[in-house]
């Protein structure tokens, strides 16, 4: 592949802030600590749900879905991030793009795998969530061909070990140089190309052929976000309340998620159905413009039919 993702595709961080608000009247879900699982045999996925009333309280009031308590530590257009260079070959940027997604998740997911000095537990644990939720609904993971509850700890491991895995895969996310020129949006547009999503007919056409990735690459990616954003859910209706909130990092998780969402619907790799658990608040930060508008209204391929 091209040298652009092999620059990018580096270790990953956490960041941080330290911003206050006024505290929600009552608690509402609580959590605690993390034990990291190994690798199942399959590193499939299930896509089925369940539905179960969670210890968590599924019921409980969602201060994350209300605008008093969905704060960013930013300011500015997420578009600017997340739209590809007209230099920039489209399957490098969406393997630069997922790389980046999991660097910000993986950062917010240590907030919830930090021991708790008195019990020697993480924050989320097998006490506090003995399934993967969000709300009242379960993910499930596949195992030997059959869809099973296992605990959110164990779900996200397995998870991160799934993505990191696919980033580190030479196949799915090639690193080295190919032969010819990557097909960017700038030059096809000077051959009169069309810059619609690959053809499904077009079996010999796809999304990253020209920078080395495979046929799958884009459904891949799709998977991907798919997993990331049930950790999102999770992190919200789990642990929103404990600790985000009480240790003043809601809005960077928040800031996270807005930059999530807009990357996903920008390139259509997740589903509205999938988002359906958090889409109150997806909402919310569409009607404050914080998802911008351009991500949309046909995302990616309306911007360069436009251009």
């Amino acid at each position: 592949m091209a040298t652009f993702f092999q620059s990018v595709r580096q270790g990953f961080g956490r960041g941080g802030n330290n911003k206050s608000n006024n505290p929600p009247k009552s608690p509402a879900q609580s959590s605690t600590p993390q034990h990291q699982a190994t690798m199942s045999n399959s590193p499939s996925i299930s896509s089925s749900l369940s539905v179960e009333t969670q210890a968590n309280d599924p019921e409980g009031p969602k201060y994350f879905f209300q605008e008093k308590y969905a704060p960013l530590n930013v300011r500015g257009n997420f578009l600017t991030l997340c739209a590809c260079p007209k230099n920039v070959e489209l399957g490098e940027w969406l393997a630069h793009q997922i790389v980046e997604q999991y660097r910000l998740l993986h950062g917010m997911l240590q907030v919830i795998q930090e021991v708790n000095s008195v019990t020697g537990l993480p924050i989320c644990n097998e006490n506090t969530c003995p399934t993967m939720s969000a709300g009242r609904l379960t993910y499930t993971w596949l195992v030997d061909g059959r869809a099973a509850k296992i605990s959110a700890p164990k779900f996200i491991n397995r998870v991160e070990k799934w993505i990191v895995s696919k980033i580190h895969d030479p196949v799915m996310f090639p690193t080295e140089k190919v032969n010819g020129t990557p097909e960017t949006s700038a030059i096809k547009e000077a051959n009169g190309a069309s810059t619609t999503p690959s053809d499904p007919a077009n079996p010999d056409d796809w999304i990253g052929k020209s920078s080395g990735f495979p046929p799958t690459f884009y459904k891949d990616c799709q998977g991907i976000m798919k997993q990331m954003f049930r950790c999102y859910a999770h992190l919200y209706h789990a642990h929103w309340l404990n600790p985000f909130w009480h240790i003043n990092k809601h809005d960077v998780l928040n800031m996270c998620f807005v930059h999530f969402v807009t990357v996903s619907k920008y390139y259509g790799l997740v589903s509205d159905k999938e988002m359906e658990p958090m889409q109150p608040l997806i909402e919310l930060f569409i009607k404050q413009q914080r998802v911008p508008p351009e991500a949309l209204n046909g995302g990616h391929w309306a911007q360069q039919a436009a251009t």
